[in-house]
C-alpha cells in the first residue's frame, strides 16, 4: 500500500471511529426516529411519535389552496384515557413572544413606545439594579441583545417557578450583565418579562387586553387565553414531564391556545394581515416570524414554510430533563415537512 493510500485509509478509520463514538453518545431513540422509513401520511407520523414515547401530539396544517388539516394522536388525558383532541387547548410557552412583539410593534407605530428609549427611561426604579439599564434599549430587549441574565436559568427554576413579576425580577436583580448591550445575542425570558411590564405601564392595564383587542379579535381568535385560569380546564391537554408523577396542566405558565388559533395568527403574521400600514416594516426589523416554546409538560412549534406556502403548528405533551424529547420532536417536525413535500 502506498504512503498516500495508507494516509487515506487512516483518515477513513479515524472518521469512522469518530462516527461510532458520536453515535454511542446519541440516544438510540433519536437515531431510530431519524432512520425509520418515512410514513405515507402525517397521521401515521403522529402515531409513530406516540410510539416513541410522547403521551400526546397535535398538528395543524394550513397549506395554501387546501382546506386546513387537523391531526391528533395519543392522550388528551392519560389518567382517564381520553384520546387526544385536535382542538384542545395547549400551553404555547414562548410562542407568546410573537404576540408580544406584534403588540410592541403596534405601540411603537402609534408613538406610545420608542424602540430607542432605554430600560431606565421606562422603568427608572431598575437603574442600579440591572446593569446597563441606562444603555439597554427596547430594541435590544425585543431582539434578545440586552445582556440581562435570564431568570428562568436560575437553578431548579422549573421545580419552583415564580408566580409574579417581582419574584421573577428578584432572581436576577444585582447580577452582572452577560455582555454589553447590542454586542451579542442570548435568548432571555427576562427581556420579555420587562417588555410586558413596560406595556402594562404605558397602557394603564394588562397588555393582554391590548393583544385581544388589536390581534385576537380582528383575527376572530376565540380560543386563545392569557392563562389556564381563564380557560375551561377540561379543554386543556394534559402535560407530562418524565420523572414527575403528576399531570402539569393546572400550573399557570402563560398563554394557552388551540393549534388552529396559533396557526391562524402565524398565517396573518407572515402574510402581513395582522399589521396596519407601516407596522410590518417595524416588526421585520426587530423579531422573527416563527417560534417554539417549552414549559414542563409542553413543547410547541409554530413555523411558516415558504416553499410549501404552509403554516405548521405542532404540539407535544411530554418533556424530559435531558431535552431528548425536544430533539426528537424536531426530527418529527422535519419528517412531517418531508411528507408534505412528497
Amino acid at each position: 500500500m502506498s504512503q498516500s493510500k495508507k494516509s487515506k485509509f487512516i483518515i477513513r478509520l479515524v472518521l469512522l471511529a469518530g462516527t461510532v463514538i458520536s453515535l454511542f453518545f446519541v440516544p438510540w431513540l433519536l437515531v431510530k426516529a431519524w432512520i425509520l422509513p418515512l410514513p405515507d401520511t402525517v397521521q401515521e407520523q403522529l402515531d409513530e411519535a406516540v410510539d416513541h414515547g410522547f403521551d400526546g401530539m397535535i398538528v395543524y396544517i394550513d397549506q395554501a389552496g387546501q382546506p386546513p388539516k387537523y391531526f391528533a394522536s395519543g392522550w388528551h388525558n392519560r389518567e382517564v384515557k381520553i384520546p387526544a383532541k385536535p382542538d384542545a387547548l395547549f400551553k404555547i410557552a414562548s410562542i407568546s413572544k410573537l404576540y408580544d412583539a406584534v403588540a410592541v410593534t403596534k405601540l411603537v407605530s402609534s408613538g406610545r413606545l420608542s424602540l430607542d428609549k432605554t430600560l431606565a427611561y421606562y422603568l427608572p426604579e431598575l437603574e442600579g439594579k440591572i446593569e446597563n439599564a441606562e444603555q439597554i434599549t427596547l430594541r435590544n430587549m425585543i431582539r434578545h441583545r440586552s445582556g440581562i441574565p435570564n431568570f428562568t436559568d436560575t437553578p431548579d427554576f422549573w421545580a419552583h417557578p415564580t408566580l409574579s413579576y417581582d419574584e421573577s425580577l428578584a432572581l436576577i436583580t444585582g447580577q452582572p450583565a452577560n455582555f454589553e448591550p447590542g454586542e451579542d445575542y442570548e435568548y432571555c425570558n427576562t427581556n420579555y418579562l420587562l417588555l410586558n411590564k413596560i406595556m402594562d405601564n404605558e397602557l394603564g392595564y394588562n397588555n393582554f387586553r391590548f393583544v385581544q383587542e388589536e390581534i385576537l379579535t380582528p383575527l376572530k381568535l376565540t380560543r386563545t387565553f392569557e392563562s389556564v385560569n381563564e380557560a375551561n380546564m377540561d379543554d386543556i391537554m394534559s402535560g407530562y414531564h418524565v420523572g414527575h408523577p403528576y399531570d402539569l396542566k393546572t400550573d399557570d405558565l402563560g398563554m394557552v391556545a388551540t393549534a388552529e388559533d396559533v396557526g391562524t395568527f402565524l398565517r396573518a403574521l407572515n402574510d402581513g394581515s395582522v399589521f396596519e400600514k407601516g407596522e410590518k416594516e417595524i416588526y421585520s426589523s426587530i423579531y422573527e416570524y416563527k417560534h417554539a416554546g417549552w414549559v414542563p409538560g409542553y413543547q410547541s412549534f409554530a413555523e411558516y414554510h415558504e416553499e410549501l406556502d404552509a403554516v405548521i403548528v405542532a404540539f407535544y405533551s411530554t418533556t424530559d430533563p435531558e431535552l431528548y424529547n425536544w430533539n426528537l420532536s424536531e426530527i418529527i417536525n422535519g419528517r412531517i415537512v418531508k411528507i408534505l413535500k412528497r
